[in-house]
């Protein structure tokens, strides 16, 4: 049973989620270099997966571990949650502190933190990217798998540049045409995740409504859903779609993505897009619902193998 799509019809049941034991070594980045390439984002998370494990290995409160290192204990979750980066010092306290004392261990942990502080290639698009916003081009920079559900606009990672941009100025009327650009460069520049050695699997399911609607005009459109029917295509690439006929269903409450990575220390991720910011539900309940919502919409949508029929018929009239 896998998430992973393919060029025929996938299993729509995802794998159930992962648990590791705590380990007492961590991944060597000379020996594993995808690691490196999974971007900075995604080693904050290791780093911050390593500590706490090794944190609870010991039996050492988040409050305990903040005071040693002149911190509180909501510094210690975000440091676990890789949502901050990371001291050398306080690194190396913590080390010892969870009385991991191996050299080896101690130099590659502090080795990764050390590479996790680097700018990914998305801080030269800061002028136009706002900080809310940030963490998930990391996150979906370094992820194995994506799961989407669109309610109303192209999953961005399948936008065509004219779809983009008709969408973006409709979104962002005050901004200026190069402002404009901007971002759709921003939004292209994205799609090099399905250009890696191993690209991303990413599974879409979109409602009727985003196919119906015209962004940009006719032209734009039809372009736009050529290029759907053309990414449908890739074996790495699902898309399936929810047709009005299915009536109520289990996702009514608006778009979701589930990011999947290849660290198995790293749980998955839930990223709820609003209007001036975004959620990360990182309780394990709650990605679980949002996982089987996934699952259950995957099953009550189209199957990918009706998907090019489904778009040929939309360009017909």
């Amino acid at each position: 049973m896998t998430a992973r799509p393919r060029s025929d019809e996938p299993s729509r049941t995802a794998p159930a989620p992962r648990t590791a034991p705590a380990p007492r070594t961590v991944p060597d980045p000379r020996t594993a270099p995808d690691l490196r390439a999974a971007g900075p984002t995604v080693l904050r998370m290791v780093v911050g997966a390593q500590l706490r494990r090794f944190r609870e290995a010991a039996g050492i409160s988040t409050e305990a571990a903040g005071y040693e290192i002149r911190g509180s204990h909501s510094k210690i979750s975000r440091m676990e949650l890789g949502r901050v980066g990371f001291k050398e010092r306080d690194i190396a306290d913590l080390l010892t502190l969870y009385g991991v004392t191996d050299p080896g261990v101690r130099d590659t942990l502090l080795e990764l933190a050390g590479h996790a502080g680097t700018p990914g290639w998305w801080h030269a698009y800061g002028d136009v990217v706002p900080g809310w916003y940030e963490p998930y081009l990391g996150l979906e920079q370094g992820a194995l798998i994506a799961r989407v559900y669109e309610v109303q606009d192209v999953p961005e990672l399948l936008q065509t540049p004219g779809y983009a941009r008709a969408l973006l100025s409709a979104r962002h009327p005050d901004a200026s045409k190069d402002e404009i650009e901007r971002r759709v460069e921003l939004r292209m520049a994205r799609r090099r995740v399905f250009e890696r050695p191993d690209p991303l699997k990413l599974w879409a399911v979109l409602d009727e409504a985003v196919l119906r609607r015209v962004v940009g005009g006719p032209r734009t459109m039809r372009a736009q859903i050529e290029h759907l029917i053309e990414m449908a295509a890739r074996p790495n690439v699902t898309v399936q779609v929810l047709p009005f006929t299915t009536g109520g269903h289990a996702a009514e409450s608006g778009p979701v993505t589930l990011l999947r990575f290849a660290e198995p220390e790293l749980p998955d991720v839930v990223y709820l897009e609003q209007l001036t910011g975004a959620l990360y539900p990182d309780r394990a309940a709650d990605i679980a619902r949002y996982r089987d919502v996934l699952d259950r919409i995957g099953v009550q949508a189209e199957p990918p193998s009706r998907t090019p029929q489904i778009l040929r018929t939309i360009l017909a009239p």
